[in-house]
């Protein structure tokens, strides 16, 4: 992804791609010629921009704000860091979302709210997308309980077991496997 050829040929699916794509996801090549038809109808470039990238999570979730989710959902799954979502990456983010294992799609979500990719989540990182999260769902009651920065606290008090005030990838999805609650908060589609 990102290299010369696949950016000059962006909206062509090659036997080459074809095969990288079966060999990384569940998908027949059926199923990836019909999500490559599909995209191009949405994206005619093969590119898929921030702001369709919104309107498409917008669509999902109409009664919030998808905006500030939605930019931390984009740099994961933007892999290259070129601005735009190309097809592999597309493809490749649905299958890891939908058909990976269950360490797969958590380690995901991990990526996702590892802000700062230091490979440890802290309190202002789970803070602020647990903040997205709400905003997202449409969720306005943030008191108590619902604090994000409370919420983000106790969540990295319980699954924290070195005791540094910050979550590794491990405690992360392991956390989240014996929890349902936290499960349900941090990786709802898990």
């Amino acid at each position: 992804m990102g290299n010369k050829q696949n950016k000059t040929a962006s909206t062509e699916l090659t036997a080459q791609h074809i095969a990288m794509l079966k060999a990384n996801t569940k998908y027949s090549e059926k199923e990836i010629r019909e999500w490559h038809a599909g995209f191009l109808k949405d994206c005619p470039n093969g590119k898929l921009d921030k702001k369709k990238f919104v309107e498409v999570y917008k669509q999902f979730y109409p009664q919030g704000k998808a905006d500030n989710f939605c930019k931390f959902a984009f740099q994961t799954f933007d892999a290259n860091n070129d601005g735009s979502i190309d097809f592999d990456e597309f493809l490749l983010a649905i299958a890891a979302t939908s058909q990976g294992s269950l360490d797969d799609r958590l380690g995901l979500a991990f990526e996702m709210y590892d802000i700062s990719n230091d490979g440890q989540i802290d309190q202002k990182e789970l803070t602020k997308l647990i903040t997205a999260m709400y905003d997202l769902c449409g969720e306005t009651d943030r008191k108590g309980d619902k604090d994000p920065k409370k919420r983000a606290t106790d969540i990295i008090t319980k699954l924290d077991v070195s005791g540094d005030k910050k979550l590794s990838k491990a405690e992360f999805i392991s956390g989240c496997k014996n929890d349902p609650v936290i499960r349900q908060l941090l990786a709802p589609n898990v």
